[in-house]
């Protein structure tokens, strides 16, 4: 029997995990005619998420790709391009809902329910296809100045309006007292893993009952709903990360967190899904506190 897409992908991500890579701590700082790009694109421009962004930016690290725009086979031909012989596609996901009419038997009527289940089909990278428009190639623009990168850092957390308190030597978020605790900044190696580190906290301050109201049943430290939200945070941090066009190294505490992610996604065929969905939620919950920071600065 052929394994589902569930274990299929989970299998491949335990895989990383178990030589101790983060499939998805790169390739995020793709250069193009386009301007930075921070996720996997599709033909049309349009953004993937969630689990899918994970899967391809593991295929990019895997084969050394570059480009960030991904398109079917179906796609390129009508490009007039055309995938060349030999080359491998990559998977990628979507959900979706079949309905099924049943017969209650208690009460003899039919009623409709809807079964949701997970569908793959196969894109190929533009660096597999040869004859596209020179614009789905580009030319790498020039590196933003790290000031700037840092300053739209700065310019994000700010716009959380979240309780941010520096001081001590731990990173944390309490949601019994809903604040986000730091070290200094000056006491990280360098300013990206300051600003990773804040991403995975301010990530952990989304699960709070007025924001997205996240629970894994988490009873103690190191049981598998802290693990589950762990690897919600670290995945909501790589996310961010993107957006905000960082590189952070991985944490020196990451191994211990591998271990515990392992066990839940072997535990659980479905786990990598659900925590990248969550994962999304609290980056797009993030980003989407820009949007009133902006319009007041404008007006």
């Amino acid at each position: 029997m052929k394994p589902d897409l569930y274990q299929r992908i989970t299998s491949r991500i335990v895989a990383s995990l178990e030589q101790g890579v983060r499939p998805w701590l790169r390739p995020w700082n793709a250069q193009h005619a386009a301007g930075r790009i921070t996720r996997p694109l599709r033909c049309n421009g349009i953004p993937y998420q969630g689990i899918n962004v994970l899967m391809l930016w593991g295929e990019c690290v895997a084969k050394g790709y570059s480009a960030p725009i991904w398109m079917t086979f179906k796609q390129a031909l009508e490009l007039g391009a055309c995938v060349r012989k030999g080359e491998h596609g990559s998977l990628v996901v979507y959900a979706d809902r079949i309905r099924r009419t049943e017969t209650n038997e208690q009460t003899g009527q039919d009623v409709e329910r809807e079964i949701p289940f997970l569908k793959g089909y196969t894109v190929f990278n533009v660096e597999q296809i040869d004859g596209l428009p020179e614009r789905y190639y580009g030319k790498p623009e020039p590196r933003l100045d790290p000031i700037q990168r840092i300053e739209k850092a700065d310019a994000f957390f700010a716009a959380l309006r979240a309780d941010i308190r520096h001081g001590g030597n731990q990173a944390y978020y309490t949601m019994a007292h809903d604040y986000v605790q730091m070290p200094p900044f000056e006491s990280f190696h360098d300013a990206e893993s300051y600003y990773a580190t804040l991403a995975h906290e301010c990530t952990h301050w989304t699960r709070h009952g007025s924001r997205l109201e996240r629970d894994f049943g988490r009873k103690r430290f190191g049981d598998e709903g802290y693990a589950m939200e762990e690897l919600v945070a670290e995945l909501g941090a790589a996310f961010v990360c993107s957006h905000l066009d960082l590189t952070p190294e991985p944490r020196e505490d990451h191994a211990a967190y591998i271990a515990s992610w392992l066990k839940v996604l072997k535990d659980d065929r479905r786990a990598i899904f659900t925590a990248a969905s969550h994962a999304q939620r609290a980056a797009d919950f993030l980003e989407a506190r820009q949007a009133p920071a902006q319009a007041k600065e404008a007006a």
